[in-house]
């Protein structure tokens, strides 16, 4: 059987400018990186402005588990499969970040017969929106270290500094830091930390940004620190918001890409939905939905995460309102939320399949509630018995939901025909799209909300720092914001080892902060980091470069 890195290198690419001519999209407004991508023009967008949108499909899944789900290999499956039943669609991705490609989760582009393409450019470096996204953030930190270090005209306090810098690979020794060591002309000495960049606030800011004027106003309104006043101190405060756009500037754009079988691709950003806002830019869910007829789009994790998250966040903000919602699940992972090993889910077991499939459950209600058809897409694998994928239908008939088996990573398009044929169905239902808590709540009944129509929790518990940054957030007018909360992305709880569907417990929250560029209030909850660690043996051992080319990659 052939690796992903070996189907991917065997696909026979077609050139980027056939992939936008098909798209109506002119010579002039598109920017090519290589043969095989490209950036998307704004005046592109101009011109498309006053066209009717397609119909936009989100795809979220169960809780994550090593046992394996395959969202974006469905995503991606489903855009080809639209194609073989003469559907005009286009999907709309994250770009992957390089720490998960060298750490544990490996690459973000699909897998077998359904991934996007150029699997290894789009996975290591792409076109550099990662790298400039690192740069903006760092270059505020670098001036806010140098305003302290030429006289602090501002005030800022050292010990109030919130703004971090980050870096975009998993490297835990940095999450804790001591700066300015070695003498006066080193700057002043202080606490640091570094966040990847996947979680850092210029990442939401450019994903949720209109245009390039409000992506400047947003960095400009980024709170960095507090002086010894107790006074905020922004971005803007530091002049840092006009360099920081200008590093941005070619980020911004959408990039052009194509499935394996020639679909169209937007992949533009890419912040985690446990530790972020887990959706790609509105920008390029905006451009894709005036592209093509139906526009399939990703949210990172579970539906508990990024679905929540692209539902009351970036809807909101961007007015955007989906037709369909496909909830992936996998009979192995619906095994491990019942407790069977990851090496064992892979054995026909009828009984931990009935003790697990309740995790299935709560995301069709959970995905329910917000008044949008949901489809259930059953994501075969090889070791997948016919028994234990009748039950799983079953249970979709039971609970009322339309379902498909889809069998696109071994099969590509045509594995993904009868999922395709079951959306194109869903997107014509009636539906009545509307978050999930309205923003005139406060901070902690919206919290509250999520907790218990969402994750299943009886209560929320607020550290004292927490209670403390609530009130500071609230102070700045952060109140009537949309929260953003950081969770385990392995449970519904905030214990990643509470698999299934728990109930009666309690979500703790340890503390709160403010993104005023971005517009949300994050909350972490449980044992969070943002800046995660590599583990025992990286996804990087295994990577390398044989004969010019690269080996490894998944």
């Amino acid at each position: 059987m052939l690796t992903d890195i070996e189907i991917a290198q065997q696909a026979e690419l077609l050139p980027i400018k056939t992939i936008a001519d098909r798209l109506g999209i002119g010579e002039e407004e598109l920017e090519p990186y290589g043969r095989y991508k490209a950036k998307l023009s704004d005046s592109l967008m101009d011109r498309l402005s006053s066209k009717p949108d397609g119909k936009l499909i989100l795809v979220t899944a169960i809780n994550p588990t090593p046992a394996g789900e395959g969202k974006t290999t469905t995503t991606a499956g489903l855009g080809q499969a639209m194609a073989k039943i003469g559907k005009n669609a286009i999907i709309a991705l994250r770009e992957p970040s390089l720490g998960p490609v060298f750490g544990i989760k490996g690459g973000a582009a699909g897998g077998g017969y359904a991934q996007v393409l150029p699997m290894e450019d789009i996975n290591l470096h792409f076109t550099g929106d990662m790298h400039a996204i690192t740069a903006a953030n760092n270059l505020c930190c670098a001036m806010l270290d140098n305003h302290i270090q030429q006289g602090n005209s501002l005030g800022i306090d050292p010990r109030r500094i919130l703004i971090k810098r980050c870096l975009d690979m998993n490297d835990r020794a940095l999450r804790n830091v001591i700066v300015g060591l070695g003498g006066k002309v080193n700057g002043v000495p202080r606490e640091d930390h570094f966040i990847i960049t996947v979680a850092s606030e210029v990442m939401a800011i450019l994903c949720l940004a209109d245009d390039i004027d409000d992506l400047k106003k947003r960095l400009g309104n980024i709170l960095v620190a507090y002086n010894y006043s107790g006074e905020p101190v922004y971005a803007r405060d530091l002049k840092a918001d006009g360099a920081m756009t200008v590093l941005l500037k070619d980020a911004i754009k959408p990039n052009l890409v194509q499935t394996l079988e020639g679909t169209p691709a937007v992949m533009h950003g890419g912040p985690f939905a446990n530790i972020a806002h887990g959706c790609n830019s509105v920008r390029a869910t905006k451009l894709a939905l005036k592209l093509a007829d139906y526009c399939i789009t990703e949210a990172g994790f579970g539906s508990d995460l990024g679905a929540e998250k692209f539902l009351d966040i970036k809807c909101r903000y961007a007015g955007l309102k989906p037709s369909a919602i496909v909830l992936v699940a996998t009979a192995r992972a619906l095994k491990y939320n019942a407790g069977v090993p990851k090496a064992e889910c892979g054995e026909v077991n009828l009984d931990a399949l009935k003790k697990g499939i309740c995790n299935l459950g709560v995301h069709i209600d959970n995905m329910r509630k917000y008044n949008v058809p949901v489809v259930v897409a059953i994501n075969r694998f090889l070791t997948d018995s016919k028994e234990e994928l009748d039950f799983i239908e079953q249970y979709c008939i039971e609970k009322g939901a339309d379902f498909a088996l889809s069998d696109v990573f071994a099969n590509g398009g045509e594995g993904g025909k009868a999922l395709a044929e079951k959306v194109v169905a869903a997107v014509e239902k009636p539906s009545d799209f509307a978050p999930i808590y309205p923003l005139e709540l406060s901070v902690k009944e919206k919290i509250l909300a999520i907790a218990q129509n969402i994750y299943g929790a009886k209560d929320v518990a607020y550290t004292t720092a927490a209670e403390k940054a609530i009130k500071e957030v609230e102070a700045l007018g952060g109140g009537n914001l949309p929260v953003c909360i950081a969770k385990t992305q392995y449970s519904l709880s905030d214990n990643p080892s509470l698999l299934g569907a728990p109930k009666d417990f309690t979500i703790t929250v340890r503390n709160v902060s403010l993104s005023n560029g971005a517009g949300f209030v994050v909350v972490y909850t449980g044992d969070i980091m943002t800046m995660p660690g590599l583990p025992k043996v990286p996804a990087a051992e295994k990577v390398d470069i044989e004969n010019n080319r690269i080996v490894g990659l998944f």
